[in-house]
């Protein structure tokens, strides 16, 4: 079995683990709002999101070029308006920023990482 590996030169994730609340219509407006200003910004290579259903714990990993583009995301007013009143809909959470070192697989799965791939 071959590998494909990514090409990473420089690369990070931004993974947010949260416990889930009841979401109402002002979450989801303004997480579709987010998500569309991320996808929009220098910088965003893609995400992906899980979920364990039987925990309400879920997980939302956002890969970016670099540490700059990533805190444009950050310092956006409609995340820090999420960050404000997260408490309406969360019941905790925890954010981890990674350095990418590797990636790589049999080229079957789409990932956001993918695009980066040679061979």
């Amino acid at each position: 079995m071959a590998l494909v590996a990514a090409n990473i030169r420089r690369m990070y994730s931004a993974t947010f683990i949260f416990a889930k609340k009841q979401f109402d219509e002002e979450f989801h407006r303004l997480d579709a709002a987010i998500a569309l200003a991320a996808r929009s910004m220098t910088g965003y290579l893609g995400e992906e999101s899980w979920e364990n259903a039987a925990s309400g714990q879920a997980s939302s990993v956002y890969y970016w070029t670099s540490l700059e583009d990533l805190q444009c995301l950050i310092e956006h007013p409609l995340h820090l308006e999420a960050k404000a009143n997260q408490s309406k809909w969360l019941n905790g959470y925890q954010v981890v920023i990674s350095k990418v070192l590797r990636a790589y697989g049999d080229s079957k799965l789409v990932h956001p990482l993918r695009s980066s791939s040679t061979g």
